[in-house]
């Protein structure tokens, strides 16, 4: 036997005005994103800002439905809008906000397994790192350098030649 251990590096602003200009305005969009979550069973809101490498910017939110799971994640409704209106345009970057009806959401929201999964499907897709940027309603931003960060020994295509 042997073990391996696997580290990540992560860069973490204190607040959002911390971030280069560029991406503090992915940021806010993905904040205003959220404004338009479909969130009535968990009151739990996000917003996502894709960035694609020809400028263009994708958003999407949550969208809940009283059938779960029928609903569908504020990165994935952002990803496969991103990939259905830009086939074949890279994902440079994506923000996330997430905030809640309920309480102050003050520490960044990672994505759940399904959009890490489907992330990762774009990384290994396009052979190049996508870049997230994790926000709660407040407070801190922590930058993930690619999606394999967070999601390392992951299930790709290569499992299924």
């Amino acid at each position: 036997m042997r073990k391996q251990k696997i580290t990540i590096e992560l860069s973490i602003f204190e607040t959002i005005e911390d971030l280069p200009s560029a991406h503090q305005e992915l940021m806010r969009k993905a904040v205003e994103a959220r404004k338009n979550a479909y969130a009535p069973y968990s009151n739990f809101e996000v917003g996502a800002a894709v960035l694609l490498e020809n400028g263009e910017v994708v958003i999407g939110n949550n969208q809940e439905n009283a059938s779960y799971p029928s609903g569908l994640c504020a990165e994935r409704v952002a990803v496969f809008q991103a990939g259905a209106k830009y086939p074949g345009i890279s994902i440079s970057s994506i923000a996330i906000s997430a905030t809640s009806k309920n309480y102050l959401v003050d520490k960044p929201a990672a994505p759940c397994g399904n959009c890490r999964q489907a992330i990762s499907e774009y990384e290994v897709k396009q052979r190049s790192a996508i870049k997230l940027f994790l926000m709660g309603e407040t407070g801190e931003v922590i930058v993930c350098n690619s999606l394999a960060d967070i999601l390392p020994l992951a299930f790709d295509s290569s499992f299924l030649e």
